[in-house]
């Protein structure tokens, strides 16, 4: 749950790379290790890890280790959340261009002379 708009600008800011929208996407198939997550990436592992570490922080991936192996998994509920702040948004949009077609049906047309 987005307890504060801090919260809210840590899972923008880890969204907005892309890399780390490609780690969510894998993540979305399941739990994934360090190792299959850096595999499709152009980068050094502690590269992959930085990533991982603004993934967990902003909430949107938990991870576990067990053994020398560490595990990623997606966080359901923060990406409900974002989901919420945008559909919030969403609906202001629509009503206010809902009014604006409304307005615009309403006025009379006039013709150039």
């Amino acid at each position: 749950m987005i307890e504060s708009q801090a919260d809210l600008d840590r899972m923008f800011h880890a969204l907005s790379d892309r890399s780390r929208r490609g780690m969510i996407d894998r993540l979305g198939r399941g739990p994934a290790s360090v190792t299959e997550l850096a595999a499709p990436l152009a980068v050094a592992l502690p590269t992959v890890m930085k990533h991982l570490q603004v993934l967990e922080e902003s909430g949107l991936v938990l991870s576990e280790k067990s053994g020398r192996v560490r595990t990623y998994r997606l966080q359901q509920d923060a990406l409900a959340a974002v989901e919420r702040w945008v559909e919030q948004r969403k609906t202001r949009w629509t009503a206010a261009f809902d009014r604006l077609d409304q307005f615009l049906a309403d006025e009379p047309e006039t013709l150039p002379e």
